[in-house]
């Protein structure tokens, strides 16, 4: 049984609505986006209370976040202007704390329908036949996009041009997809042919 369900507090801003004001006006700060409605913010924060509850150290950091917030402060959080929530966020970006809501939210608030609305997005379309007949590049807010071809000498010889020193062994650790390693070396003549 955790403490939550024994009635025991952790500190005098847990369950109150000062923490639910404050968890959201961070949830708020952290997402703004101006035509989401409140309510899709609210489940937010519902669904990181819940989340938290299910863990008593969670439970606890949350209870601990939230009113650290307010001591970084000398206004209410939630009463502070967009520009001065970033500021007191920024020194706790790099708390258990601030991950937990971070990493709850994200998943949370773009799978809410209403924000879907507000975003364009038309929801998941495997059971209508994908996207391909439905309209995928129909996003009206986005700029046109501006293609343009490269005319300049091909990359094969932009490639073999680089200076003896860079090698592949020089790229160790780099994300480079299947079967391209060894094609980049026969190109660039490190030796690695038929590897």
């Amino acid at each position: 049984m955790n403490s939550s369900q024994s009635g025991e507090k952790v500190n005098d801003v847990e369950g109150t609505q000062e923490s639910t004001r404050t968890l959201i006006a961070l949830i708020k700060a952290v997402f703004p986006h101006g035509g989401v409605p409140d309510s899709a913010y609210e489940r937010a924060a519902a669904t990181v209370e819940n989340r938290a509850n299910d863990s008593t150290w969670m439970r606890v950091k949350l209870a601990q976040g939230l009113d650290s917030l307010q001591g970084l402060t000398s206004n209410r959080f939630h009463e502070l202007t967009p520009q001065e929530a970033h500021m007191v966020l920024l020194r706790v970006q790099n708390t258990t704390f601030f991950g937990f809501i971070r990493q709850t939210v994200v998943v949370n608030l773009y799978e809410d329908e209403e924000v879907w609305q507000v975003l364009g997005y038309e929801g998941p379309s495997f059971d209508k036949g994908g996207y391909i007949e439905r309209g995928f590049d129909d996003l009206n807010w986005l700029p046109e996009p501006r293609v343009e071809e490269y005319e300049e000498e091909p990359l094969e010889q932009v490639v073999s041009d680089l200076p003896s020193f860079a090698t592949t062994d020089s790229t160790q650790g780099a994300a480079v997809p299947a079967g391209q390693a060894s094609a980049r070396s026969s190109r660039i003549g490190t030796g690695r042919k038929n590897a």
